[in-house]
């Protein structure tokens, strides 16, 4: 499901009132969660305004196993503070870091909307045995924007995700939002662009969705493939790691 499903996106303006919406886990929302997974043994990727403790509040991706059980949780890494989307207001960084959640179905590399810009979590969730890569998103167009600078924004959203399948060798799921929502006491709004997608192992669209519909993608991923694919593109034992030290400075002066 995309991000915050329970209701629209809030974060469009600073209220403190909003911060009423947020739940603990576990709570109301795992609880129905958890027995829909248990009734269709299907496995559920959620995201929750969580409420850690007083004060404390999280963009959370919590994951329901098969039998209702809780697989695990995943705190958004990487918090926006941009115009329509004023999240460093309400959420905390998190800080369970890039790991995978193990499910009876593999293991769940999820990590939400704008950690899908970052390739360092995409990787960091890779090698440590990630098997499928999932963004639950929330992100769209701002009416004013021109149709062509709408266009460059929509096809490197999709880029870049569908390289995080490609540099990993792993398929790529991200499910976004749909629909025109209007900032509270305004006219403006956010224009969220859907075009949910699955990619494969080598960046190639298994099913798409368009940008104005409610549609539930359905495709078979063959971890068969994965392995096929990194044997002939072996990006992880060509990596030169004793040089990668920058990347974890802010920045390089030279």
């Amino acid at each position: 499901m995309p991000e915050l499903h329970l209701g629209p996106y809030f974060c469009q303006k600073e209220d403190p009132d909003f911060f009423d919406l947020a739940q603990p886990i576990p709570g109301p929302t795992t609880e129905v969660l958890s027995a829909a997974a248990k009734k269709f043994a299907v496995v559920i990727v959620s995201t929750l305004f969580e409420k850690r403790a007083p004060g404390l509040f999280h963009n959370t991706a919590v994951v329901f196993d098969k039998d209702g059980s809780v697989a695990g949780k995943y705190r958004k890494m990487h918090i926006p503070d941009d115009p329509g989307f004023y999240e460093k207001y309400y959420f905390t960084p998190g800080d369970i870091g890039f790991k995978p959640i193990q499910t009876s179905i593999g293991k769940l590399g999820v990590m939400v909307c704008w950690d899908q810009w970052f390739p360092e979590g995409a990787r960091l969730m890779a090698l440590a045995g990630a098997e499928i890569l999932i963004y639950p998103t929330a992100i769209g167009w701002d009416p004013e924007d021109t149709q062509d600078e709408q266009q460059r924004q929509l096809d490197a959203w999709i880029t870049i995700q569908r390289s995080h399948a490609v540099a990993n060798g792993i398929p790529v799921i991200s499910c976004n939002r749909i629909g025109f929502e209007s900032a509270p006491d305004s006219a403006s709004g956010i224009n969220f662009w859907g075009n949910s997608f699955i990619a494969g192992p080598q960046g190639e669209f298994l099913s798409r969705a368009n940008a104005t519909d409610n549609q539930l993608l359905i495709t078979e991923l063959d971890s068969a493939k994965s392995e096929r694919v990194r044997r002939i593109w072996p990006y992880l034992r060509d990596r030169r790691i004793e040089e990668y030290g920058g990347l974890t400075k802010r920045f390089i002066d030279n």
